[in-house]
């Protein structure tokens, strides 16, 4: 009776601790949007953390079309789900290419970020930047919001992760927005030097 009672409840005493999570929460520049699922940037992050022997498990709740309001509908639910260690906030882009307030997406941001560091995550929060063509006041405010969210709530901000690939022949997919899969690398890698300080 007793090698029986062991036996059933041994499994559950020797089960391995469950992986830090790393929840990344964007758009369709981190959901991959036409592309393989192994391709995308947040893909090639879960390989690169094995590779280098991080033990993080990394769930990508990013959906195309997305806005921080939609983000923020979506993230308490995620939160309680998976627990994270780490938050990375890649939302604003189609705020800006709707031309909406930038004081909610100010106001949604900043709710984001401190759902995620109210669950005793860490938070990337990801620049984005729109074409200029929106006017110099919305597209230089809409950029500064970032910063100023970052700053406020100190958290580390990551540069814009498509610069590196401006002018670079085969960066973009045909509709000439959403990155090709040969430039996922360079913005995991534009994502990296910001992220690596808060791996364990």
């Amino acid at each position: 009776m007793l090698l029986a009672t062991w036996l059933a409840v041994a499994p559950t005493a020797l089960a391995a601790p469950a992986k830090p999570v790393i929840l990344v929460l964007g758009d369709s520049l981190s959901a991959g949007y036409g592309l393989d699922a192994q391709a995308g940037w947040v893909a090639l992050l879960q390989k690169r953390l094995d590779a280098q022997g991080y033990d993080y498990r990394v769930v990508n709740a990013s959906i195309s079309g997305d806005t921080t309001s939609g983000g923020l509908a979506r993230l308490p639910s995620a939160l309680d789900r998976h627990k994270p260690a780490i938050v990375l906030i890649e939302l604003g882009g189609n705020d800006g290419l709707r031309a909406l307030p930038l004081k909610a997406m100010r106001d949604n941001l900043t709710r984001l970020a401190d759902l995620s560091l109210n669950a005793g995550a860490k938070v990337l929060l990801l620049e984005m930047r729109i074409p200029p063509n929106y006017g110099a006041a919305y597209t230089e405010g809409f950029t500064r919001t970032f910063g100023e969210v970052s700053q406020d709530r100190k958290l580390t901000l990551v540069p814009f992760f498509l610069l590196p690939l401006v002018g670079v022949a085969g960066a973009f997919q045909d509709d000439g927005i959403h990155p090709s899969a040969a430039s996922q690398p360079t913005m995991l890698d534009a994502v990296w030097p910001s992220l690596k300080p808060l791996l364990k």
